[in-house]
């Protein structure tokens, strides 16, 4: 991701604009590496500032989570020091991906006292530390950072703050051509990771994006002059230049990248264009890192659904193995039928008799294998008890593989459903549901459970009501419970997903189609194309007697199908 040095620098200006001189009304700390500051000024803003490993970042945004009911001490320590605080400076350190912000407080007995947030940007080296200015120290860190972690310094409570070693590299916005000489005298050959090795704060795509326009514009001519003015010239029009970008693929949705300038490496790719940088990242990470998080926490229930999943498979070959045994059950009943038929022409202590099959439309002769230590009579009951063994072991086989069908549906249903969550609290319901369906044994806590979450609620392009389950206890719900019996229920054909209810009767087409969409798009098929969407009246749809949540029979239905894309219309919850 494009976070790097010099996209921070042009974000600074879009901080500054908005918080400079502004209070700090709220600190909440919604994830255990990230914190909001709920800002009050002109316009009131959310500033989220994250030290994840993976997504670490700063920038305003819209978007709410749940806080923990005890505050972690971090969020502690920030509330007693920066609660009614003004911002007084933003600033970055050089150009590296280190961003402070500094704000006057008053304490208890009305001085003035000035701590610097210092947020440290850099992969899982990223923190968030509160540092007193007077004197340097430390008030807390998000991470703490301990001598035997880390020789050069430490991040706790009342250390001395030290910054992270600084880079040899060049600063883009500053920087003289005698600077430069010296380091290209220690550079490698030109590649497309040549800037990024030069210049601070340069990502690996700025750097192939340099390293593109370079080549064009000077033919490969790595001269010291020709680097020097096109760097100089690069840097003092990238204000002006300015074009907040996500790169995405519209085949899968998915986003490739983002940046602060239009890139001409990622050309192939579909834009979408932001005028605010914040809200470009907002809308980049939050989605990336929230599905990231319910992983984490969704981990375990995928490996319990999984290790079930592996067993119904592993059982159901077992089962098919068996029912193939089980094809020679006639032969046997045959054979048995004929030695009874011929019983006084077999001859005691005989290993093999041939007799004619009147069963057969040809009338040959079959051979039967006997054991030669028993009496006719005896062999002709060894092998009625045979057949009447795998008579007994077919009926079963079949009534065990439907069992195992419908549990191997359920199981995958559960798994879709939980790979659609958008919260933890829906993480928790699944988790509950397979308590109730014996997969989890757990004992339920005496205290309060959490309020259930509502199915997803949209409203058509034709103003009508579409309803979405999203785990298996919801779908019986929507369905059994919540619908009329002349509303419309969609399902995806014979693959795991979401019940779908649209409210009324006499429905357009297009509201049709939208929920046909939605179906597929919370299904297991949810990237595949042309989806086979089952739709009836939800009188016709049945639950059986014993069946596990969210598992219907229906009839009379008709199919349509739709290539699933994201939902575009009205989402009400």
């Amino acid at each position: 991701m494009a976070l790097d040095g010099v996209f921070l620098s042009t974000l600074i200006s879009n901080l500054k604009s908005q918080i400079l001189n502004c209070k700090i009304d709220k600190v909440n700390q919604p994830e255990k590496d990230e914190i909001v500051l709920s800002i009050r000024g002109n316009k009131n803003s959310k500033l989220l500032i994250s030290s994840s490993a993976t997504y670490p970042r700063i920038h305003f945004t819209k978007h709410s989570k749940t806080n923990p009911l005890k505050a972690p001490m971090f969020c502690m320590v920030l509330r007693k020091y920066l609660i009614g605080g003004r911002i007084i400076n933003v600033h970055q350190q050089n150009c590296d991906r280190i961003i402070i912000i500094d704000i006057e407080t008053s304490d208890e007995l009305g001085f003035n006292s000035i701590y610097s947030l210092i947020i440290e940007i850099m992969g899982r080296h990223s923190n968030i530390s509160l540092v007193r200015q007077r004197d340097n120290r430390v008030m807390e860190s998000i991470k703490h950072i301990t001598p035997d972690i880390n020789s050069y310094r430490s991040l706790y409570p009342g250390v001395t703050y030290i910054y992270p070693p600084e880079s040899n590299k060049l600063n883009p916005f500053c920087f003289s051509k005698d600077d430069l000489d010296n380091m290209l005298t220690s550079c490698l050959t030109p590649d497309e990771n040549f800037f990024s090795k030069i210049f601070m704060g340069t990502s690996k795509i700025l750097s192939q994006e340099l390293f593109v326009l370079f080549t064009k514009k000077y033919n490969y001519n790595f001269s010291l002059d020709n680097l020097f003015v096109f760097i100089q010239e690069f840097f003092k029009m990238l204000n002006s230049n300015i074009c907040n970008t996500i790169y995405y693929e519209s085949s899968t949705n998915k986003y490739k990248d983002f940046y602060c300038i239009k890139l001409e490496s990622l050309k192939n790719y579909d834009l979408i264009n932001y005028n605010d940088p914040s809200q470009l990242l907002d809308d980049f990470y939050s989605e990336k890192d929230k599905q990231d998080r319910l992983h984490a926490r969704s981990i375990d229930l995928q490996r319990l659904i999984n290790t079930n999943i592996e067993r119904c498979i592993k059982k159901s070959k077992i089962l098919e193995n068996t029912l193939q045994e089980c094809g020679e059950k006639e032969d046997l009943r045959i054979k048995g039928e004929l030695l009874t038929s011929y019983i006084y022409e077999i001859e005691k202590g005989a290993k093999e008799v041939s007799l004619l099959n009147y069963y057969s439309e040809t009338t040959e002769y079959i051979a039967i294998k006997l054991d030669e230590n028993k009496t006719p009579s005896e062999n002709i009951q060894n092998y009625f008890k045979k057949y009447t063994k795998l008579k007994k072991s077919e009926e079963t086989a079949v009534e065990q593989l439907k069992k195992n069908k419908e549990e191997l549906e359920y199981l995958n249903s559960v798994m879709t459903n939980l790979l659609n969550t958008e919260s933890y609290n829906e993480i928790e319901e699944i988790k509950n549901e397979l308590i109730e369906s014996g997969y989890i044994k757990f004992k339920r806590s005496s205290s309060k459970n959490p309020k259930p979450s509502k199915p997803l609620h949209f409203i058509s392009s034709d103003g009508i009501d579409i309803y979405v389950g999203k785990n298996n206890i919801q779908n019986d719900y929507l369905t059994l419970k919540f619908a009329d019996k002349n509303d419309t229920w969609l399902h995806t054909k014979d693959i795991p997903g979401s019940h779908v209810i649209i409210k009324g009767t006499n429905l357009p087409d297009k509201t049709l189609e939208e929920a046909a969409l939605l179906a597929a798009y919370y299904s297991k098929a949810k990237n595949s194309s042309k989806v086979p969407i089952d739709y009836t009246q939800v009188r016709n749809v049945k639950k059986p007697s014993g069946s596990k949540p969210g598992m219907v029979i229906y009839y009379t239905n008709k199919t349509m199908y739709v290539t699933p894309v994201e939902p575009k219309i009205k989402r009400v919850q």
